[in-house]
């Protein structure tokens, strides 16, 4: 256990980071009815979000390499704790966007640091499980979170405001784990504050395409359940309860948790196309679930979904490094996660503005359809470059 303390200690934090990023998520309807604003000013508030990641993968991505893993952690954690305040002290949109970007920041900060923190930290035996428990840290806080608030919200006083104040003890406590970790990196030198590169090796490129393809799909997925399915579950499936809407969209990451795991068994060959066949059932099921307003069917349609975007992200991550030349792994990687960041901003900005125009439940089938027409296309693209290697 002396030895086990770190590594365990730091994915504790990194749940705690995640888990700050989609609190709001059930609050959404709250926050609309308290303010006054629309369902499409919910996904541009949530994008907001997606923007701050971005900018800080490109910007600070690799900075923990150069300052040490530690300073990044708890500027994370910081960061996580001034959004709390945000949301804490909101009165109105200013602080909702306020409390976002730096949600945003923090994660960004947090995914790449903590995940290589988690894994340098774990005893030499234990590295693969440490991956493991990285992933599910990173997938595991973005699912507690909206969980988390649901619950207080809907049974606990104070449903603005509570969740809030229990975020920020639970960032104390992360914080004072932090400074009692050890420090992985050695050798410290000042960060180069540039934008990182995002081009990918020709000689990759349609492997990199099919990837970023089915991460886009899933990541669209999860952007939806993040942002408005607590508005898709009040308005068409008639459930006020926000309790239920924070568990729906804590289904959709369990289930994508248990999709890594399987992926891993049947590797990256089996899960990119079967993930992708796996998020066109999970799509079907949402579509006919907003069609006739069923409840039961949008719980399957998100377990179904949030399965299939498991296994395809984890084979789309695999091949990806994989296949990239040492000397550009990190390039690459970081130029898929800020395409996947984008898939969960733009398409739910999308649905917002097609909600104007033609109501909710029309716009969901919209988004829907869309989801499944590219993991079709991914399907048959994945198909085309295996019978192209097969071929050679």
């Amino acid at each position: 256990m002396s030895r086990a303390w770190p590594y365990l200690a730091a994915a504790y934090a990194f749940v705690v980071t995640m888990c700050g990023t989609t609190l709001p998520t059930p609050l959404y309807s709250l926050y609309q009815r308290e303010f006054g604003f629309s369902s499409f000013m919910v996904t541009v508030i949530f994008a907001v979000y997606a923007a701050g990641v971005i900018v800080a993968l490109l910007l600070l991505g690799s900075v923990s390499d150069f300052i040490g893993r530690r300073p990044v952690m708890l500027a994370a954690l910081v960061l996580s704790a001034l959004s709390a305040v945000c949301f804490l002290l909101a009165r109105g949109l200013p602080e909702l966007f306020a409390g976002r970007t730096l949600s945003g920041l923090s994660a960004g900060l947090a995914t790449g640091t903590a995940t290589v923190t988690v894994i340098e930290l774990a005893p030499p035996s234990r590295r693969r499980a440490a991956t493991l428990l990285a992933t599910g840290a990173n997938l595991g806080g973005l699912g507690v979170g909206p969980l988390l608030a649901g619950v207080l919200a809907q049974y606990a006083p104070a449903p603005l405001k509570l969740v809030f104040v229990v975020d920020l003890v639970l960032v104390a406590v992360a914080a004072a784990v932090v400074l009692a970790l050890p420090e992985t990196v050695r050798t410290r030198s000042r960060p180069p504050l540039r934008p990182q590169r995002l081009r990918v090796p020709k000689e990759m490129r349609s492997t990199f395409a099919a990837a970023a393809m089915a991460g886009f799909a899933g990541f669209a997925t999860l952007g939806l359940f993040t942002s408005v399915s607590p508005t898709f579950l009040s308005e068409v499936e008639g459930e006020s309860n926000l309790a239920v809407a924070g568990a729906v969209a804590f289904s959709v990451f369990a289930a994508s948790i248990a999709g890594q795991v399987l992926g891993r068994r049947l590797g990256a060959g089996w899960s990119l196309p079967g993930g992708c066949a796996v998020l066109v059932a999970g799509m079907a099921a949402i579509a006919v679930s907003l069609a006739i307003a069923s409840l039961a069917l949008l719980v399957l349609g998100a377990v179904v979904a949030g399965t299939g975007q498991g296994l395809s992200f984890h084979a789309a991550v695999r091949v990806v490094t994989e296949r990239s030349p040492a000397d550009r792994r990190a390039e690459v990687t970081s130029a898929l996660f800020v395409l996947m960041y984008l898939a969960i901003s733009i398409p739910v900005i999308g649905v917002g503005a097609l909600t104007v125009a033609v109501g909710l439940r029309t716009a969901g089938l919209v988004f829907t359809g869309c989801v499944a027409l590219l993991a079709v296309a991914t399907l048959l693209r994945v198909r085309a470059l295996s019978a192209e290697t097969a071929d050679r």
